[in-house]
C-alpha cells in the first residue's frame, strides 16, 4: 500500500494520515487585526484526488459553513484516501458583517481570477485561486440564495466535462441545472485551469436548513466515494436520479406592493397557474403572478414587499411531468430523513 507524500501548502507541509488548520495571510485591517483564508486540511494516508470544498464565497451565505462543519467532524475521514482543502468561510469580512459583499463593495465571486496588486477582492480571488483551486482535482462550492430568498438544493453545473456533469447525478440534489458560467467566477477561472467545479444551491442567506444541511453533506460524500477518496461505509447512492434541466427564468412582481405568496420551492406548477399576487396597501388594486409555462420552482421571494421588475420565483424547466417531479423529489427527500449518518446531527 503506497503512502502519500507530505501535501504542501501556504509553506506548510502535512504529513500523511493527518490533518491540520492552516491561516493564509489576507489583509490587515484597519485597526491592524490579521485577517486570513482558514484552510483545514485532511491528508490521507495513501495518494488519491485533492478535492476543495468551499462556501461563504458571499459571506451572508451561511448554510455551506454549516455543511462544512458537518463534513469536518465525520469519522469516515480517517479513511480519506487523497486529499480535502476545506474551506468553510471563504470571504471573512463579509461572514464577519453578515453580507454578501467585501469592504470595497466587491462581489467575490465576480473579481476572479483576481491579481496580487488589485482591489482587496482581487487579491483574495487571486490568493484563493493560487493556494487552493491549483492545487486541485475538482471543487465544490457551497452556496445559497440570497437575503430575503430562498433556493431548493441543487447542482448547477457546465457541461465541458461528461464525468462532471455525471458527479453532479452522484451528488443527489433534487434537480441539476446547466447554466452559464458567468465572467468573473470562481466557476470560470477554475475552468480554465483545468478544474471543474460542482456549485450547490440550497437555502437563503443568513439562516440554516435542515434538508439543505443534509443534502449537501450526503452529496460531498457522494462524490468523495465516487472518487475513491472514501469508502462505501454509511454512504448511500440516491434511490432516483434527480431532474436534470437545461433552462430556467425568474418570474417578476408585475407591480410594487404586498406580496402574498401561494406556492413554494419544490413545487411543480403548470401553464395558468396562479402563483402568488401582488396588491396595493389599500387593497384597491391586486395583480396575479401567473406561470406562463410548466416547470419546477427553484427559488423564490421570501420578502413581502416588492418593488415593480423584482425577482420572485424562479422556475426551472423539466422533461418530467408533474406527477415524476414530487415522486423524485419525495423519494429524495425520504432518503436523507432516514438517513442514520444524521441520527445525532440536528441543526438545533
Amino acid at each position: 500500500m503506497p503512502t502519500a507524500k507530505p501535501f504542501e501548502i501556504g509553506g506548510h507541509r502535512i504529513e500523511a494520515g493527518t490533518r491540520q488548520t492552516i491561516e493564509l495571510p489576507v489583509s490587515v485591517l484597519s485597526d491592524h487585526t490579521p485577517v486570513g483564508l482558514a484552510v483545514h486540511v485532511v491528508h490521507g494516508k495513501e495518494p488519491g484526488p485533492v478535492l476543495f470544498v468551499s462556501a461563504a464565497i458571499h459571506g451572508d451565505e451561511v448554510m455551506g459553513v454549516e455543511i462544512v462543519r458537518r463534513l469536518l467532524r465525520l469519522p469516515n475521514l480517517d479513511k480519506l484516501k487523497g486529499t480535502l482543502l476545506a474551506v468553510p468561510v471563504v470571504n471573512t469580512f463579509g461572514f464577519i458583517n453578515h453580507s454578501r459583499y467585501l469592504p470595497d463593495r466587491r462581489d467575490l465571486n465576480r473579481s476572479f481570477p483576481g491579481s496580487e496588486k488589485g482591489s482587496l477582492a482581487a487579491r483574495l480571488a487571486r490568493l484563493f485561486l493560487t493556494e487552493i483551486v491549483k492545487r486541485s482535482d475538482i471543487g465544490i462550492d457551497l452556496h445559497s440564495a440570497a437575503v430575503h430568498r430562498t433556493n431548493l438544493p441543487q447542482i448547477r453545473v457546465s457541461p465541458s466535462k461528461p464525468e462532471t456533469v455525471k458527479l453532479a447525478e452522484i451528488f443527489g440534489a433534487p434537480i441539476v441545472l446547466t447554466s452559464k458560467i458567468r465572467e468573473g467566477s470562481l466557476r470560470d477561472a477554475a475552468q480554465k485551469e483545468g478544474v471543474d467545479i460542482l456549485l450547490f444551491e440550497a437555502g437563503q442567506g443568513l439562516r440554516f436548513d435542515e434538508y439543505a444541511a443534509r443534502t449537501g453533506t450526503a452529496g460531498i460524500l457522494r462524490v468523495m466515494h465516487h472518487l475513491d477518496m472514501l469508502p462505501a461505509e454509511g454512504i448511500t447512492p440516491p434511490d432516483v436520479k434527480p431532474l436534470r434541466s437545461t433552462s430556467s427564468d425568474w418570474l417578476r412582481a408585475p407591480a410594487g406592493g404586498l406580496l402574498r405568496l401561494f406556492k413554494t420551492v419544490g413545487e411543480h406548477v403548470e401553464a395558468g397557474d396562479v402563483l402568488g399576487a401582488v396588491s396595493d396597501p389599500f387593497g384597491e388594486v391586486e395583480e396575479d403572478i401567473v406561470a406562463d409555462e410548466p416547470g419546477l420552482i427553484i427559488g423564490r421571494a421570501e420578502l413581502p414587499v416588492v418593488n415593480e421588475g423584482d425577482a420572485l420565483f424562479h422556475i426551472a424547466r423539466t422533461k418530467k411531468d408533474g406527477d415524476d417531479v414530487e415522486s423524485t423529489l419525495d423519494s429524495l427527500a425520504t432518503q436523507l430523513d432516514l438517513d442514520p449518518l444524521f441520527d445525532e446531527d440536528e441543526i438545533i
